[in-house]
């Protein structure tokens, strides 16, 4: 499910996370060559990052309430 990103945060482990406008939180580590993500080792890229889509794996794992 697309979330917006509404900030930044480093864990325990110093990794860099999004928190997401549902609350959860998404890992956004920069590992080339499986994940090249560069503009999450600077805060204009992280900056530059607010507000855009991003998919929670937490959201599509969560069980549909009945309508």
């Amino acid at each position: 499910m697309q979330r917006r990103v509404e900030a930044f945060y480093q864990d325990e482990e110093q990794h860099w996370a999004a928190r997401l406008d549902c609350g959860h939180g998404q890992h956004v580590r920069h590992n080339p060559p499986w994940m090249v993500r560069e503009w999450v080792t600077t805060e204009e890229g992280r900056t530059a990052r607010i507000g855009s889509l991003m998919e929670c794996k937490l959201c599509d794992e969560e069980p549909k309430k009945p309508t």
